[in-house]
């Protein structure tokens, strides 16, 4: 099996920060608000990121097919259930108290709800694979990766929107947010070759990489 591989999306929820200044009283309900949301998100954000760390494993070692698809199965599960408590933990937190707070948080809701559904779905199309013939099984799972990267840019993109400007600056404040290696995005399924992803369009996101055969 082809071992090169394109992480595609592979960053967590570590911010880009925009600066900008608000009043004494809106800052210290926006930091409690950050502070909140934070505080709960980043072990959901380890599981993502060992979801995808455990993908790229499998294509570095060139697995057989059979443990590819166990392992790809298992790390969508992973994933999907991880963004899913992203949107629960957002949903709980309430909106940032700045302007279209509420917009942005629904959206973001909604937005990593719809992904994490989204990863259930190419569970089931991982677990339909055929693994007997090798070079088939390859690509066919090449074919999910186009469906992978709409999935991984739409979560990423529903957390940018919500961390700009002064919520940015908040969040970045609090450890949750600052240190995770976590990707919410997906890396490309093991023996494929992804599309590259815009790494400055997502948060966190760490450059495209391959590793050859």
């Amino acid at each position: 099996m082809n071992k090169k591989l394109a992480a595609v999306l592979s960053g967590g929820v570590v911010l880009v920060l925009t600066l900008s200044g608000c009043s004494d009283d809106s800052e210290e309900k926006l930091n409690a608000w950050a502070k909140d949301f934070c505080g709960q998100i980043q072990p959901h954000l380890e599981k993502n990121e060992a979801a995808n760390a455990a993908i790229k494993q499998k294509t570095d070692e060139n697995s057989k097919p059979a443990e590819v698809k166990k392992t790809d199965s298992e790390a969508f599960q992973q994933i999907s259930a991880s963004f899913k408590a992203l949107a629960a933990a957002l949903e709980a937190a309430g909106p940032p108290p700045v302007e279209d707070g509420e917009t942005k948080q629904k959206d973001a809701v909604r937005e990593l709800n719809a992904s994490s559904k989204s990863y259930i779905e190419l569970k089931a199309k991982v677990d339909a694979l055929q693994t007997k013939d090798q070079a088939q099984f390859a690509d066919d799972l090449r074919e999910l990766v186009g469906e992978m990267a709409t999935v991984g840019n739409s979560g990423a993109q529903a957390l940018k929107k919500l961390q700009s400007g002064d919520v940015a600056v908040a969040m970045s404040k609090e450890k949750g947010c600052q240190k995770t290696k976590a990707s919410t995005g997906a890396a490309s399924p093991s023996g494929s070759k992804a599309p590259e992803a815009d790494a400055e369009a997502t948060p966190s996101a760490s450059a495209t990489e391959e590793k050859k055969a």
